[in-house]
């Protein structure tokens, strides 16, 4: 790249975590073992955008001891940049994974409040310094629902990016665990964000919280374009909305498809990727951040909405084979798995 072409950077956005779970098929505090691991939406998009080889960089707020500093080098060490990381006084934040089984689904105990990022991160920066050299941005309602500080910082950083030409990639992750923590207001903030987006992973539910309408037909198919062009009309900025859709027959035995719809005009666009079936699941936390991360990628790249959205599916699908947060597999390998190739080992 020449001196003065401009900077094609991702930044992400958001608090990281670490994840405690117990070992396979056990019950939170059935026996005294817990394995930690770094964690927290954005990061695991981040990584996964540095693994595919985009440059990526992370900001974050991170408690100033060596549980922050343990986890800003888990993510230097996939290439993602972490010169924007800030570490405050404070905690980390955390969360407990119970990872399901047969019949039961998976649990997650969240342990946020207090923590260095929800103290600090709407002080810690100066939006616009922080979206310099920036071409897209990858932020999601996790942050606002985090409290007060985190409300403020995530529509902040969404308006500086729309002030400074930057694209927005927004991901709804609605927590509603942490909303119910304290006397948020969901629907306003959330539409403050995608007020900003370019591109929103997002589905009907998403739409029909921030829009307060019902989009109750039978057919999902139907919902889905009903909420994709009641939300082009809303909100100017936004030009596509992606989601996945899951059957489960079991925890471990699962079907994962996905859908891009495009604004055309007045009209919208639908793009879909078949059905990818999944048995003997090992972990799908983060499945949703791999999905997101691989089309974000491709619209990085400037592929076609059918190339990103396959490369996106495949790359939720390999991460449901690892343990962690992270999607660990480089492009090759998600162009792989889209393939006919088998499952033989490769020698």
């Amino acid at each position: 790249m020449s001196q003065n072409a401009p900077s094609r950077r991702i930044l992400c956005f958001g608090e990281m975590l670490l994840r405690f779970s117990p070992n396979q098929n056990e019950l939170l505090m059935q026996s005294p073992a817990l394995t930690i691991r770094p964690a927290g939406a954005e990061a695991n998009v981040a990584v996964s955008l540095a693994r595919f080889g985009a440059p990526t960089s992370m900001a974050t707020v991170l408690a100033d001891n060596a549980l922050g500093r343990g986890v800003r080098d888990e993510v230097r060490k996939h290439g993602v940049d972490t010169s924007q990381v800030v570490f405050k006084p404070g905690r980390m934040g955390l969360y407990f994974l119970t990872p399901g089984a047969v019949r039961r689904p998976s649990e997650v105990l969240y342990d946020r409040a207090g923590s260095a990022f929800v103290e600090h991160v709407d002080t810690a920066f100066d939006w616009d310094q922080l979206l310099d050299g920036v071409e897209w941005l990858h932020a999601s309602g996790v942050t606002p629902a985090t409290g007060p500080n985190g409300s403020a910082a995530a529509v902040a950083i969404i308006e500086a990016a729309v002030r400074k030409g930057v694209k927005v990639s927004y991901d709804g992750n609605f927590r509603g665990k942490l909303w119910e923590q304290w006397d948020g207001d969901p629907p306003t903030t959330l539409g403050k964000m995608l007020a900003g987006a370019t591109v929103a992973f997002a589905d009907d539910r998403d739409f029909s919280l921030v829009l307060k309408t019902k989009f109750d037909n039978a057919d999902p198919a139907v919902r889905r374009r009903d909420a994709a062009k009641a939300a082009f009309a809303a909100f100017p900025r936004l030009q596509r909305i992606a989601c996945t859709l899951r059957v489960q027959g079991s925890v471990a035995d699962q079907a994962l498809s996905a859908v891009m719809l495009t604004r055309d005009g007045d009209n919208v666009i639908e793009t879909s990727a078949e059905a990818i079936h999944m048995a003997g699941v090992v972990d799908r936390v983060g499945g949703g951040d791999a999905f997101a991360s691989g089309v974000l990628f491709g619209l990085w790249s400037g592929w076609s909405d059918q190339e990103a959205l396959d490369f996106g599916l495949a790359a939720a699908g390999l991460k449901h084979s690892v343990p962690g947060d992270f999607n660990l597999f480089t492009t090759d390998e998600v162009r792989a798995a889209m393939g006919d190739g088998g499952f033989d080992i490769r020698r």
